[in-house]
């Protein structure tokens, strides 16, 4: 599905809303592919014995090929909105950073600095994407005047 983030990149980079219907169409249909071949390679198991009662346990693998195939709408949605990214790798590092200070510390103490923290971190994360100075942006606030985020 490597293509298909390429595919939505540059179409984000060009300003579209979404993917144009036959790409999006092909994607699926690769995705769709995709997991066929998974399932034949992990097809889901047969009760060993006829007599056997209740339900099979099925693999990992079966169950994931499954899972996949369920909530394809889901998975995709990279494809058909242009807003949503491949990935969640940014939501994953703004966590990262108050995990570490955990660990190094123990604990924050207060639910006062708990919030001061997050406060802080998710205003240098918007500025970051942004594209603003973070040094300026600091000095800037220490000297009482903090640049505002846009907003939307």
């Amino acid at each position: 599905m490597w293509e298909a983030n390429a595919q939505a990149n540059a179409d984000r980079a060009q300003g579209l809303a979404m993917l144009p219907a036959g790409a999006v169409e092909r994607l699926q249909d690769r995705y769709d592919a995709i997991l066929t071949a998974a399932e034949a390679t992990n097809p889901p198991r047969r009760p060993q014995r006829p007599s056997t009662r209740g339900r099979v346990k099925r693999s990992p693998a079966y169950n994931l090929i499954d899972r996949l195939r369920e909530h394809r709408d889901e998975v995709l949605r990279f494809i058909t909105d242009l807003r949503v990214h491949f990935d969640n790798n940014q939501a994953e590092r703004n966590l990262c950073m108050p995990k570490l200070k955990q660990k190094v510390s123990g604990c924050f103490h207060s639910e006062t600095r708990v919030d001061a923290f997050a406060v802080i971190r998710s205003y240098l994360s918007t500025l970051r994407k942004q594209s603003t100075n973070l040094f300026q942006s600091l000095v800037l606030t220490f000297q009482r005047s903090p640049p505002m985020p846009r907003m939307g």
